[in-house]
């Protein structure tokens, strides 16, 4: 046996022996979260300055004003009483940012900016250092920087404007500084929890099966469509690297169950492949009415005693559409759903007539969602 066919049996072997997976299986890391491990939201009010012309109106945003006098205050300047300075060159904004879990200080994080007042566009201007606060009142981060505006707008003298995008908010790149570290409590708990991102009784029996198929028997266990708890070692170090080994595991996720979601506003129809329809007919037509106005003019004779008369006319046009029928046989699927109503031509709009319809009618055999 020469080396190349021996090399060849040798790889065939490998990939033989290599474990199947199934086709649409997804990593437990793809589909759950560990719980405890979460982001935390952040909230500010600051003030940028530096603007040319764009910013608050005093007249019409009195806090600013306000927050002005206060900041100079805290650095020994002393406004005049009875004054009422015009900064057009300052706006009052939100400050808000996303704290993700394990966040040390002296990292950096991304923030977000936007006018609360009358201001027209943040470009050009500069945020004033600004705390950021949690939902339990404490400092987290301290922001401050450059804002990045994406859009513009024009103003002309005749109360006429031109904007691209939004111009009064803006994002700052790595524009705050993590002050301080929230606790998280997972690593002291025996046990972890691993969240789904979607509630599925399927998915979690299968998420704990395929763990205790790895890890030993009575490992995991679903406590109910979202949670599956896991036992879990106590040292921090091998903590992370268990958890590592559960994000890898490859899971078969249930099926969704059959619904029909319409977009009133758009008009989109999302059809789930297990939607069944019960033997039903279905007819569908559209009326048309056209009214059109004219006015006919009667000029009498010359010489005679007539007077000359404006007589209006009206004319109906209904126009009727082919209603055409077509039949549902019992637990037809989405391609027949879809090829039936294709053939009348109809609209989305009609095609969500129809599944109310067949909603009302008890034969659809799906949710039916609105949003």
């Amino acid at each position: 046996m020469n080396t190349s066919f021996r090399y060849l049996l040798v790889l065939l072997a490998c990939v033989l022996l290599q474990p199947l997976t199934p086709a649409r299986a997804d990593r437990i890391k793809d589909i759950a979260t560990v719980g405890g491990v979460r982001s935390n939201q952040l909230v500010g009010y600051g003030l940028v300055v530096g603007l040319d012309g764009t910013g608050d109106q005093t007249t019409q945003a009195p806090f600013t004003i306000q927050s002005i006098e206060n900041m100079l205050q805290r650095f020994g300047v002393t406004i005049p009483p009875n004054t009422n300075p015009q900064l057009k060159n300052v706006a009052a904004v939100t400050v808000t940012a996303d704290l993700p879990p394990f966040a040390k200080p002296g990292q950096t994080l991304d923030i977000t900016v936007g006018t609360i007042g009358n201001a027209s566009s943040l470009r050009g201007g500069n945020l004033i250092m600004t705390p950021l606060r949690g939902a339990d009142g404490q400092i987290y981060a301290m922001a401050q920087g450059s804002v990045i505006v994406s859009g513009f707008g024009v103003n002309g003298k005749d109360g006429s404007r031109i904007s691209l995008n939004v111009p009064s908010s803006g994002r700052i790149p790595n524009g705050a500084s993590v002050e301080r570290e929230v606790p998280v409590h997972f690593a002291s708990d025996p046990h972890l929890l691993l969240n789904l991102n979607t509630p599925d009784f399927t998915t979690a029996a299968h998420v704990a099966e395929a763990i205790n198929k790895l890890l030993g028997a009575d490992t995991a266990a679903a406590l109910d469509a979202v949670s599956i708890r896991v036992t879990a070692p106590v040292d921090a170090n091998q903590r992370i690297a268990y958890i590592a080994q559960l994000e890898a595991v490859e899971v078969e996720p249930g099926e969704a169950p059959a619904r029909v979601i319409v977009n009133s506003r758009t008009g989109t129809v999302v059809i789930s492949s297990h939607v069944r329809v019960m033997a039903a007919a279905v007819a569908h037509g559209s009326l048309s009415v056209t009214i059109t106005e004219r006015s006919d003019v009667s000029q009498p004779a010359p010489f005679s005693q007539g007077q000359t008369v404006v007589t209006p006319r009206s004319s109906i046009d209904v126009q009727q559409a082919d209603a055409r029928m077509f039949v549902f046989q019992a637990g037809v699927n989405l391609d027949e759903i879809v090829r039936a109503v294709n053939q009348v031509g109809a609209a989305p709009g009609d095609l969500v007539a129809i599944l109310e319809a067949l909603k009302e009618a008890g034969a659809l055999r799906a949710e039916l969602i609105v949003i």
